[in-house]
């Protein structure tokens, strides 16, 4: 429990027994020498999963993914220097995204910083205001009024990570040598005559997420007076799927609003629990004489706005009264509408709402007609669809998983695929992503963390974005569940041939489509990792039918970049022709 071998010893064994107690249940470490009394202590706490990775960077967002998962803080070790540093993607993104980490970055002692000393930097409030606190402890010293004041101080560090909005905090830990738990002359056997653990730890109990209850509220009388209303369930993943999809339902079903679902909300995966689900409405705004028809008075807004450049434009432009749903203290409108935050969480809003049933409107119809037209007419295409188009695979993915399946949809193209196509289901898929940031940073590290000791998941990706974050094939020793990922082999960065950019060759192709001619094969090979070449949508759908329980596959789709964003530039649109 405690190791009594040095001051240092003495000091590592007490943060990871304290973390441990405090509900901890995985820690990633990162290879160095300043961190060697964190590293030994988590390696040896029982009851902690404590798992070396090399990369830094790739660490850090495997650790994301593992947290995104349990919505519990996940510890990152790392040596002093620029180790560090490579946790700062990971970082952003975890503060964007409402995710708990624990950052320890090991430290030289003070007297040797500013002085040239080997892999020194400086290290303070490094992540500058991404995370939720920052503090650098003392230097380790046996003595119990001071080893009290460190276990304190992690019980706060743990506390800042879930409360009030879940997030990221930094330890920065210095150490004076010996580093390794070799005698060093202190008199830690004496300290541990006087220092008894369970006295010690006494008042540690394990902390969890809590759910905050509001003061109740009573709606807007807007809502029940207006006919002209949506429900948008943008960005989410709840902890409860089947509980938010469900609130999200009663709102609309009491209402009578039509609800705009985007493709990484679960609600396209509890499809039977709301007939009013809209699943189309990028095609449907891109009718712009059917736009104008639809204009609503009233939105009410469930989380983050979808990824849909249609959606925000159209709403940007008329306007509506809007209300956010969500906990957190966050600003959620990029729009800077007539928008008013309620600080409370769907299911509690569900619970509170006091409003009588309405009646079904001719809006209300009119969203749902063309629903059914634009979604057949989209479902009938992607069926006889032969060619290797981008999109079906997304489409597909929605069909074909098996039920449950946690999904990591990488971004750029993916996740506007996914919006475009995914259609509903009652499959009760999970889907995962970084969209925080909305970088292709760690986005295969972050897949695996999801995975990790989980049921057998998936991973939609471009080819860029994989090749960004190679270096998580090499957790591939230290994974233990399946990862099958998707690759869409577009040799290039898909998602620029959708901007005005992509007419200017030169420098497009060069300088923004950037394509790497990699053979994936021999990639998968040097790492010791499954892969195939997928040729027709048949052989897909049956590798997908079962997934594997252990280790990690690819599965890569080769398609044309340039011929698949013409399609979308062609089609889209299209689908809502001639609806009034």
């Amino acid at each position: 429990m405690i190791d009594f071998r040095n001051t240092n010893s003495v000091w590592a064994s007490i943060i990871a027994e304290t973390l441990k107690r405090l509900g901890l249940t995985t820690a990633v470490i990162c290879p160095g020498s300043r961190s060697t009394p964190l590293a030994i202590a988590f390696a040896q706490a029982e009851g902690v999963d404590a798992i070396p990775i090399l990369d830094e960077r790739s660490a850090s967002f495997f650790a994301l993914g593992i947290a995104r998962k349990s919505r519990l803080p996940v510890v990152i070790v790392c040596t002093s220097g620029t180790a560090g540093a490579n946790f700062y993607p990971a970082v952003i993104e975890a503060r964007e995204s409402r995710v708990p980490l624990l950052v320890l970055t090991a430290d030289r002692p003070p007297e040797l910083r500013d002085c040239n000393s080997g892999q020194t930097i400086d290290q303070l409030k490094l992540f500058g205001t991404y995370p939720n606190w920052y503090t650098e402890l003392a230097l380790p010293f046996l003595e119990i009024a001071t080893l009290s004041y460190l276990r304190q101080t992690l019980v706060h560090a743990w506390e800042r990570s879930l409360y009030p909005v879940p997030g990221v905090v930094h330890l920065n830990i210095p150490f004076r040598d010996p580093l390794a738990p070799l005698p060093d002359g202190t008199y830690s056997e004496s300290l541990a005559s006087q220092l008894q653990p369970e006295d010690f730890f006494a008042g540690i109990t394990t902390l969890l997420p809590i759910t905050y209850h509001p003061s109740p509220i009573t709606p807007d009388p807007e809502w029940q007076q207006s006919n002209r209303g949506i429900i948008i369930a943008g960005l989410a993943q709840p902890q409860d799927a089947r509980e938010y999809c469900s609130a999200i339902a009663q709102l609309s079903k009491t209402l009578k609003f039509p609800v705009l679902a985007e493709g990484l909300s679960p609600v396209r995966n509890y499809a039977d629990l709301n007939p009013y689900l809209i699943s189309t409405y990028d095609s449907i705004l891109r009718n712009h004489e059917l736009a104008q028809q639809l204009k609503p008075e009233i939105v009410i807004q469930v989380g983050e706005l979808p990824t849909s450049k249609e959606l925000r434009t159209w709403l940007d432009r008329i306007k509506p009264r809007r209300w956010i749903i969500e906990q957190s203290d966050r600003n959620l409108d990029p729009l800077h509408g007539k928008t008013t935050h309620l600080r409370l969480s769907i299911q509690q809003l569900a619970q509170i709402c006091p409003i009588e049933p309405k009646s079904i409107t001719s809006y209300l119809q009119i969203w749902c007609a063309a629903e059914a037209k634009v979604r057949l007419s989209i479902d009938e295409t992607m069926t006889t669809m032969n060619q290797m188009f981008e999109g079906k695979a997304a489409w597909l993915l929605s069909q074909f998983l098996p039920a449950g399946t946690p999904l990591f949809i990488a971004n750029s193209m993916p996740v506007r695929d996914v919006e475009f196509f995914w259609k509903p289901n009652n499959s009760g898929y999970q889907p995962f992503f970084n969209r925080g940031a909305n970088g292709i940073d760690g986005n295969l590290s972050t897949a695996l963390g999801i995975a990790h000791r989980n049921q057998s998941s998936v991973m939609l990706t471009g080819d860029l974005a994989l090749l960004h974050d190679t270096n998580g094939f090499l957790l591939r020793n230290k994974f233990a569940g399946h990862l099958t990922i998707i690759l869409i082999n577009n040799n290039g960065g898909g998602i620029f041939e959708m901007l005005p950019v992509a007419k200017f060759e030169p420098p497009f192709e060069e300088f923004f489509a950037t394509p790497q001619d990699i053979n994936f094969a021999q990639l998968c090979a040097t790492y010791n990792v499954k892969h195939e070449v997928i040729t027709c949508w048949e052989q897909l759908k049956q590798l997908l039918n079962s997934l594997p329980t252990t280790g990690i596959r690819v599965l890569e789709l080769r398609t044309n970049r340039k011929a698949d964003a013409k399609w979308r530039q062609e089609n889209l649109a299209k689908f809502a022709q001639g609806i009034s």
